[in-house]
């Protein structure tokens, strides 16, 4: 599995919002269509973590393709009110704002 973190920062209150969006999106074929397997959003004094799990990781590609559809448009313009870029001078897109992970551990079967 393959996984991504992204990390921004959320106007205080506004996780209800912002997890009704995510429930609306993740109604239609979307999550599919991007070969999400699980989403899960957290906030922490003001910052907002979006982990996303995928079935292998493709180089983005099916995310690429989605990035055109209306619907992730739509949610993105959503977003903006309660979502702002960690760091604004250096976002360009959502690859921008991702952790990168420096360790990972798992349990045997």
């Amino acid at each position: 599995m393959h996984s991504t973190l992204i990390v921004a920062r959320m106007d205080p209150g506004s996780s209800v919002d912002v997890a009704k969006l995510f429930s609306d999106f993740d109604r239609t074929e979307m999550p599919h269509r991007m070969g999400t397997r699980r989403r899960q959003l957290f906030e922490y004094r003001g910052l907002y973590f979006h982990l996303q799990d995928f079935d292998e990781d493709q180089g983005g590609q099916q995310i690429q393709e989605a990035r055109h559809d209306q619907r992730f448009i739509q949610i993105s313009e959503d977003l903006k009110p309660f979502i702002e870029a960690y760091d604004p001078a250096t976002w360009r897109s959502p690859a921008d704002a991702m952790a990168q992970r420096f360790y990972n551990w798992e349990a045997s079967a």
